[in-house]
């Protein structure tokens, strides 16, 4: 028989233990926790002896004190060590959250960034968050947004719907940025909610000159089911991982559980999603630690 005492010792532990996976989840991932996740997709469309490392970063968040400035600095001295080829920002830096003591602005951030380093340079697309924080832009309908000057300042090119070559070599490819796909807030017409966007993907594949790969950053991974075999790579944020993670599986959703997390192969198309680095809507974060991503071709 169990006893009164057995009774309030498991009662006491299920709350200790409780109050331990909160403070883990409020505290020691979201701020202490960053790893390193490597990948090397077989890119069908990818020329032999290519050899590319692309380190990309997503989702900073930037606000006190879950993504301060010190914090975003360490990010890039850890992302400059991996010595890539090329780093590709996915959008987000702007705060979008609750229990914030105050906002990163992008004056603050955008120079810390501007100490990436990579032997092609560093390029970058917006994120939601990036139209929703600019009232200004909001009111305008386009851009630019306060991030991507403050990214161009830094010497950070903004692909918005728009393309480079890269020579490396006897071999180019293209990086391509796609417009974000929920730059405003929705409106309802007929009874249906629509989205008024800024991506345009017809208009960014025509200033593709010739049948190079592609490597293609979007923000939200939702485009990938449209994309064309054209793009040989697509890489993206957004998601979080669900910023809550057990055994693989993730509650929240924002872009459907198979395009939520990592290496998604779609016929010929890739897909590699980033958990991203800091947090959206709540400070939480729960074996979905931050990550800068890493992705190895050959």
């Amino acid at each position: 028989m169990i006893s009164r005492r057995d009774v309030l010792k498991l009662l006491g532990g299920g709350f200790f233990s409780a109050v331990g996976l909160s403070s883990y989840a409020f505290a020691v991932e979201p701020l202490f926790r960053l790893k390193t996740t490597f990948y090397q997709p077989r890119l069908n469309a990818w020329p032999k002896g290519l050899n590319l490392r692309i380190a990309a970063l997503a989702d900073l968040h930037a606000c006190k004190p879950w993504m301060t400035v010190e914090r975003i600095q360490s990010i890039v001295e850890r992302t400059n060590q991996l010595q890539a080829d090329i780093v590709l920002l996915l959008g987000d830096y702007s705060a979008g959250m609750s229990f914030v003591i105050d906002d990163v602005p992008a004056s603050q951030w955008a120079p810390v960034l501007g100490g990436l380093k990579a032997k092609h340079g560093v390029y970058a697309v917006l994120g939601n968050h990036d139209w929703w924080e600019d009232p200004d832009a909001q009111r305008r309908g386009d851009g630019p947004t306060f991030g991507q000057i403050a990214l161009e300042k830094e010497g950070i090119r903004v692909l918005e719907n728009d393309v480079v070559q890269i020579i490396q070599g006897d071999h180019k490819f293209w990086i391509a940025g796609l417009g974000d796909q929920l730059a405003f807030p929705p409106f309802r017409k007929f009874g249906r909610r629509h989205w008024k966007t800024r991506d345009d993907l017809q208009g960014m594949l025509e200033k593709i000159e010739d049948d190079a790969p592609v490597i293609l950053m979007a923000h939200e991974p939702d485009i990938f089911p449209k994309l064309p075999d054209r793009i040989a790579l697509t890489l993206s944020g957004h998601t979080h991982g669900g910023q809550v993670r057990v055994f693989g599986y993730s509650p929240i959703n924002t872009s459907g559980q198979r395009l939520n997390y990592g290496h998604v192969k779609e016929g010929r198309k890739h897909l590699i999603v980033s958990g991203g680095l800091g947090c959206s809507m709540l400070p939480v974060r729960f074996g979905s630690p931050p990550e800068i991503v890493v992705v190895d071709l050959a």
